[in-house]
């Protein structure tokens, strides 16, 4: 079964966002990726370290959510070309979700993986090793829909294709404010302190798809703490 018809990643998803979204702005927007243009400016330092290749790795089934306490605190660390921010998961939100990103993390499936997808104003979209927008775990989750944490600047959601329960390991995290992705997308996490100025600074693959590009920037590791 094809795997990965993610949240921006193919025409196909592009439709379903579009029809989520239930707007013309976020459908132009979808289709016509552009640049961060914070990062085309002096206000972001230059890419620096070295990313690992992607492990492109493939698992069988999705890890048992209780391995996470949702009564315990996890933060991850992502470590990227442009410096490094931090996550707090959500597992009072989305265990399965937080589940299966730490054991993702912990098997370093995140490690060397670009930022395939990134749109200013919206969103930073990664988490798949192939880096075509397409690739998966192998596995998917469960949606775990809730309206109590909008997606807001800073939050950290799961894409998925037009099923609601075909989340993978690619995910996001919000540039903006979409209220119509709320209820629709399943959040597990929120950017920490100043982690946005980082976030802010990624940029993507060329947007024109130029196959003599270099690619977009690239997460060095991705480590959680439990607290």
């Amino acid at each position: 079964m094809k795997r990965g018809l993610l949240l921006l990643a193919v025409p196909i998803a592009l439709v379903a966002l579009a029809l989520a979204c239930g707007g013309d702005d976020e459908e132009s927007v979808a289709t016509t990726p552009a640049l961060n243009t914070n990062a085309a400016t002096n206000n972001c330092p230059a890419p620096s370290g070295d990313a690992p290749a992607p492990s492109m790795k493939t698992y069988a089934a999705a890890p048992d959510a209780s391995t996470i306490d949702p009564s315990k605190t996890y933060i991850a660390t992502v470590n990227t070309v442009r410096g490094e921010f931090k996550i707090k998961l959500r597992p009072d939100l989305a265990p399965k979700h937080v589940a299966s990103f730490v054991f993702l993390a912990n098997e370093h499936f995140f490690d060397g993986v670009t930022f395939h997808r990134v749109l200013p104003g919206f969103v930073a979209q990664t988490g798949d090793p192939t880096g075509t927008g397409s690739g998966g775990p192998g596995y998917t989750i469960p949606a775990e829909f809730q309206t109590q944490v909008k997606f807001t600047r800073g939050i950290v959601g799961m894409a998925r294709a037009t099923d609601p329960n075909s989340a993978g390991s690619q995910w996001f995290v919000m540039y903006g404010t979409a209220t119509s992705l709320d209820g629709q997308y399943t959040v597990f996490g929120e950017v920490l302190d100043d982690g946005m100025s980082v976030v802010d600074c990624i940029t993507p693959r060329d947007p024109g798809k130029n196959p003599n590009a270099p690619p977009g920037d690239k997460i060095i590791s991705v480590t959680v703490e439990e607290q």
